[in-house]
C-alpha cells in the first residue's frame, strides 16, 4: 500500500495507541477504504487477556479508541481540503467511548477494525468501529470524539 498511514502523518503523535513516536506502543495504522477506514492489526503474546489465547479487553477498546480518533481528525482533513497533519494542526480526543465484546478474539492472528462516521458536527464526530477475526465480528464500539484546540498538546 502506497498511501501514508493517518498516524504517520500526524505530528508528534505519543499517543500508546497509534502514535508512532511510542516506540512501546501498539503503533497502529489506519487507511481509508470507500467511505469508511481500516487497520489491520497483528496482537502478540504479550497482549493477552488472563487465557494467553485471547486478546486483552483493553487492548481491544484501545484499538477501537484510536482507530477511531485518528478517522476523525483525517476526516476533518479532508473536509477542509488539506493533508493530514498540515498546520494548523487537528487534534480530536475521546469525549465518550461504548465497547460491545460479542465473544473472545483469538490472540494468534490479525485483527480488522472497521470505522465509519455516523454523525459530524463542526466539533464532535460520531464514529462506529466492529472488530473482527477472520470473519467473526468480536467486538464493536462507538466513539463520540471531540474537536480540542491544536495547542491542547503542549
Amino acid at each position: 500500500m502506497n498511501e501514508v498511514a493517518f498516524q504517520d502523518a500526524i505530528p508528534a503523535n505519543h499517543c500508546y495507541g497509534c502514535g508512532p513516536a511510542n516506540a512501546n506502543g501498539l503503533q497502529i495504522k489506519s487507511y481509508w477504504d470507500g467511505g469508511e477506514s481500516t487497520c489491520t492489526f497483528r496482537p502478540q503474546p504479550h497482549h493477552s487477556a488472563g487465557p494467553k489465547q485471547y486478546l486483552n479487553g483493553g487492548i481491544i477498546a484501545t484499538l477501537i479508541d484510536c482507530h477511531c480518533i485518528c478517522t476523525a481528525m483525517a476526516n476533518a482533513y479532508r473536509r477542509e481540503g488539506r493533508a493530514i497533519g498540515a498546520a494548523p494542526e487537528i487534534w480530536y480526543v475521546t469525549g465518550a467511548m461504548n465497547v460491545s465484546y460479542q465473544k473472545p478474539t483469538p490472540i494468534d492472528r490479525p485483527v480488522t477494525l472497521r470505522a465509519r462516521i455516523v454523525e459530524e458536527k463542526p466539533k464532535k464526530t460520531v464514529l462506529h468501529c466492529t472488530l473482527a477475526s477472520g470473519d467473526a465480528e468480536c467486538a464493536s464500539g462507538e466513539v463520540v470524539a471531540v474537536r480540542v484546540p491544536g495547542e491542547w498538546k503542549g
